[in-house]
């Protein structure tokens, strides 16, 4: 598996079934770059457990102002379309590999 891309016209059937941890980034954010590695390399671990999507906020702005991400990199956990977690900023792998266990 690989870390898909989404956008306004395709998240919603992205999201919709099982667990998926969404990144909202921007290609000039500093720690947007900075977590990509942390998530390809989760995305490997996951094995199918959940997937992981990338959407970059300046080209889908429905998608993020629907979800009021006001600062990125904001990483948001679907289960079955619906939000059930998210956090801001740049995370450890271990932190989110704990968040998507919760949500199994």
């Amino acid at each position: 598996m690989a870390v898909a891309h989404t956008n306004d016209q395709t998240f919603a059937s992205d999201i919709q079934s099982g667990l998926t941890l969404v990144d909202f980034w921007a290609p000039w954010c500093g720690p947007c770059r900075m977590i990509a590695p942390v998530l390809e390399e989760l995305d490997q671990e996951l094995g199918g457990a959940a997937s992981i999507a990338k959407l970059n906020v300046d080209e889908n702005p429905e998608t993020a102002q629907a979800f009021k991400v006001m600062s990125i990199p904001t990483l948001i956990l679907f289960k079955d379309g619906k939000p059930v977690d998210g956090a801001v900023g740049v995370q450890s792998k271990s932190a989110l590999q704990e968040m998507i266990n919760k949500h199994k």
